[in-house]
């Protein structure tokens, strides 16, 4: 989990929550709140790659298009 942050003695109030705000982002603490934020019906692995992938393709081909100009 998160270990305590403690202000240095000569830390400014930005370093110090710049420092907090990263070992919140690295441990990974609000993603995992955030998922558990909406219900989601259960789903099988499976399926969840198969939609992965599917997302995959079409940001591809939605960034090859814009690429060429044919959006």
């Amino acid at each position: 989990m998160i270990t305590v942050t403690k202000k240095d003695s000569k830390e400014s109030i930005e370093n110090l929550l710049r420092r907090f705000s990263r070992k919140v982002s690295q441990s990974g603490v609000l993603a995992i709140a955030k998922q558990g934020q909406y219900h989601e019906k259960p789903m099988s692995k499976r399926e969840r790659r198969r939609r992965a992938i599917l997302r995959r393709e079409r940001k591809a081909v939605k960034a090859y298009k814009l690429k060429l100009g044919k959006q």
